[in-house]
């Protein structure tokens, strides 16, 4: 490992797809979905920190917040995608966690709801 320190470029990725539209290149207006996770008196907090370090990549210091703030207030926001992506992130990690012997619970609402 180098002596020198680095700064970390944060590069910010579109949250839609590109579309091609009369030769100019555009973002989408897809509607963004915020993905919520609901408590329950069952799911161990640790489970929850490595499902959202796993599936949501999340760091484990914004992991250990979402679950905080479930714990206490009985759901959190999780990430606000596109819908698509938000079914699909919702839909595996329910399944592993069912899978894994767990009823952590997420859910889906538009933003700006």
């Amino acid at each position: 490992m180098s002596d020198v320190t680095q700064e970390a470029q944060v590069v910010e990725a579109p949250t839609a797809p590109i579309e091609k539209e009369s030769g100019r290149e555009q973002l989408s207006q897809e509607p963004r979905w915020r993905v919520l996770i609901h408590n329950d008196d069952v799911t161990p907090f640790d489970y929850v920190i490595r499902i959202l370090l796993h599936f949501f990549l999340v760091s484990e210091e914004i992991a250990e917040h979402i679950a905080q703030v479930a714990h206490n207030e009985g759901q959190a926001v999780v990430v606000v995608r596109p819908r698509t992506e938000a079914e699909r992130l919702v839909k595996v990690a329910r399944a592993r966690a069912r899978l894994d012997g767990y009823p952590l619970t997420f859910s889906m609402e538009p933003e700006g709801q």
